[in-house]
C-alpha cells in the first residue's frame, strides 16, 4: 500500500478554500489533518469541511509544526508571512508548498531557497497556471523547438475593473504590492517558464495610482476605499535577459482598456510565434506562406487522469504530491520562483527611482 501523506494547512482563507483544499481532498493518498489560522473560526470551518477524522485546529503555526507526524505543509498566508512560515516548516522537517508570490521581498525568497537546500526538503510555489491545457501544450511545442529561440515575449495580466476588495490585497505592508505581485507574478512565471530563461540582466519599470483614488468606482467586487488602497492599480515592466531576449510585463487590476487578458503570454521565436490571448494560436511561415493555427485543446479540464477530468489546481496538487512521493523535482522549483520575485522587486524599485535596475551587479 502506498504511503498516505499527512498535510497541514497554514492560512484558511480564500486561496485555501477556493483552490488547495478542494483539490487535495480529491486525492486518495493524502489526509488533511491540521488547520491553522489567526482567526480560529476559519480553521475550524475548514477542518469540518475538509479535514480527516480527528483533525487538529491551531491559531499559531508554530504549534502546528510541532506535530512530527506531518509530512507536508501548505503556506497560504498573506505575502509577508510566506518566508517566515515556510522556513520554519522546512526546518521542522516538512515539505512545503507556498502560495504565490514566493515572498514579499526578493531577500526573503532567497532565504527560502537556501532553507530548502539546507534542509533537503522539497519546496514549490503555487503557480497553477503552468498546469492549464494551453500552457502544457505550448510548453511541449517550445521544448520540441517548434518556436526556435524565443527572443521577445509579453506577459499579460490585465483586468479592466476587478480589484480584490477583501482581505489584505490593498495593504502594501502585508502584500508588498498590488496587481504586479498578485497577478503579474503568474504571467511572468508562465512566460519565463516557456522561455526557460531565468537570467535577467536589466529591468525598467513604472507603476500607477491613477484609478485607485476614485470614490465609488465601478468594480467587479464592489467599490473600494481609496484611503485603504495603498498599492498600485497598474504596473508595467521591461526585462532584458542576459542573452538579449526582451520580456514586456503588463499588470493591472483597474485600467481603461478592452484588451483584457490574465495569466497569459505571447512568444516570438526565430521559427514561429504563439499567443494565449484568444485560445492558443501558433503563427509562422511555411512553404513561403504565412500561417496561423489554433490548437484544439478540448474542453472540461486538463486531460483525464484515471477517468476523471481535472482542472489546473487538481493537476497542480496531484503533481506536487507525486513529486514528494517519488522524490522528483517539483514542476515549479524554488530557484525559478525566486527569479520571478527578484524581477518583480526590480520593477518596483525602478518605478520608485525612475532608473533601470541592473541585476546581479
Amino acid at each position: 500500500m502506498s504511503k498516505v501523506y499527512r498535510i497541514g494547512i497554514v492560512g484558511c482563507g480564500g486561496i485555501a478554500n477556493g483552490k488547495h483544499l478542494p483539490s487535495l481532498k480529491k486525492l486518495d493518498n493524502v489526509e488533511i489533518v491540521a488547520f491553522c489560522d489567526i482567526v480560529v473560526e476559519r480553521a475550524e470551518k475548514a477542518a469540518r469541511e475538509y479535514g480527516a477524522e480527528g483533525a487538529q485546529v491551531y491559531s499559531d503555526y508554530r504549534e502546528l509544526l510541532k506535530d512530527q507526524s506531518l509530512d507536508i505543509v501548505h503556506v497560504l498566508t498573506p505575502n509577508d508571512f510566506h518566508a517566515e512560515v515556510t522556513i520554519a516548516a522546512l526546518e521542522a522537517d516538512k515539505h512545503v508548498m507556498c502560495e504565490k508570490p514566493m515572498a514579499k521581498t526578493a531577500a526573503d525568497a532567497r532565504r527560502m531557497v537556501e532553507a530548502a537546500k539546507r534542509t533537503g526538503k522539497k519546496l514549490t510555489i503555487g503557480y497553477n497556471n503552468r498546469f492549464r491545457p494551453d500552457s502544457l501544450h505550448l510548453k511541449k511545442l517550445v521544448e520540441e523547438g517548434q518556436l526556435g529561440d524565443i527572443y521577445f515575449a509579453k506577459a499579460h495580466a490585465i483586468r479592466r475593473r476587478a480589484v480584490p476588495t477583501w482581505g489584505v490585497f490593498l495593504d502594501e505592508e502585508k502584500q508588498g504590492g498590488g496587481p504586479l505581485i498578485d497577478i503579474g507574478t503568474h504571467a511572468l512565471d508562465l512566460t519565463l517558464w516557456m522561455m526557460n530563461n531565468y537570467k535577467p540582466k536589466v529591468v525598467l519599470g513604472t507603476k500607477y495610482h491613477e484609478l485607485s483614488q476614485r470614490e465609488n468606482a465601478a468594480n467587479a467586487w464592489g467599490p473600494w476605499d481609496p484611503a485603504k488602497f495603498t498599492v498600485e492599480d497598474s504596473a508595467f515592466g521591461m526585462v532584458v535577459m542576459e542573452n538579449g531576449a526582451t520580456v514586456m510585463l503588463e499588470s493591472s487590476w483597474a485600467l481603461n482598456t478592452l484588451d483584457v487578458h490574465e495569466a497569459k503570454c505571447s512568444l516570438s521565436g526565430t521559427e514561429a510565434g504563439a499567443d494565449m490571448k484568444n485560445g492558443l494560436r501558433i503563427n509562422g511561415e511555411e512553404h513561403g506562406r504565412l500561417y496561423t493555427k489554433e490548437a484544439e485543446l478540448g474542453s472540461g479540464g486538463v486531460a483525464f487522469y484515471e477517468g476523471k477530468a481535472e482542472n489546473d489546481a487538481d493537476t497542480e496538487m496531484r503533481t506536487w504530491i507525486r513529486a514528494v512521493d517519488q522524490d522528483l523535482e517539483p514542476v515549479v522549483t524554488p530557484e525559478q520562483a525566486c527569479v520571478v520575485s527578484e524581477i518583480l522587486e526590480a520593477i518596483y524599485e525602478s518605478a520608485k527611482t525612475g532608473k533601470a535596475v541592473y541585476m546581479n551587479s
